[in-house]
């Protein structure tokens, strides 16, 4: 097995390996949830970044403060963190060293990354399978890494995390009519990008062990609508973040 240099970085300027503790099942992923936005994750960070001066007469050097200070505030892609240093204006070979680094010492880890935040929205937010790997997809997680991630999702622990959403909201609806709450716990499974099929089962299941005559109240969940796809109305996105 190779031995990593440890003679790489500039004085005071070696950080901690990032992501390798133990955490808990469920815990956030460091603070990806507040840092990360919709359309990449890194602009929060990278906002502050942007109004400060250039990436100097060293643009390594530059490149590689910037990144240490993003990773400080939460674990980031290989894919983000390149886009902040285009926009700082770093020269494309110098974000290029730094990265591949950063890489190497496993300060960027897409497959971690992308694992962690899996495990992290799933059991800690319920996210649909079908959603984290659209999440991963917009921070720049490479195919095989999302792939091999949302695989790792039991099919049957996906159902029993559904059904625990529909179990949670099922009381607060008791008082409405039944029309009402079968379209709000439909409405809950389709924010977190279950999928249409999936939803009327689990429904319908809940309902009945509650002794709901859906027959009674014209109200069919044996056969769902045809699901529409993500670009048709009729189906509700998954929740932003």
């Amino acid at each position: 097995m190779a031995t990593r240099q440890t003679d790489a970085w500039p004085p005071g300027e070696r950080p901690a390996r990032a992501g390798r503790g133990r955490r808990r099942r469920g815990a956030p992923l460091g603070d990806a949830g507040a840092a990360d936005s919709a359309d990449g994750g890194a602009d929060g960070a990278a906002g502050a970044l942007e109004g400060e001066s250039g990436v100097g007469a060293d643009p390594e050097a530059g490149a590689r403060q910037i990144c240490l200070r993003m990773l400080a505030s939460a674990p980031r892609t290989r894919a983000q963190l390149a886009g902040v240093l285009r926009r700082r204006g770093v020269p494309e070979d110098a974000a290029e060293a730094v990265l591949a680094r950063f890489a190497d010492v496993g300060l960027i880890d897409d497959a971690m990354f992308a694992s962690a935040w899996v495990e992290s929205r799933h059991y800690g937010r319920g996210l649909a399978g079908r959603v984290l790997a659209a999440e991963l997809r917009t921070r720049g997680v490479p195919a095989d890494d999302i792939k091999a991630a949302v695989g790792g999702l039991d099919p049957e622990q996906e159902i029993a995390t559904a059904r625990g959403l529909v179990a949670r909201r099922l009381a607060a609806t008791r008082s409405e009519p039944t029309p009402t709450r079968i379209r709000r716990l439909i409405g809950v499974l389709a924010r977190k990008g279950y999928s249409q099929a999936l939803a009327y089962r689990l429904v319908r299941e809940a309902l009945e062990q509650e002794d709901v005559d859906l027959a009674a109240a014209g109200l069919d969940l044996s056969e769902p609508p045809d699901e529409p796809s993500d670009d048709e109305p009729g189906w509700e996105r998954p929740e932003p973040r």
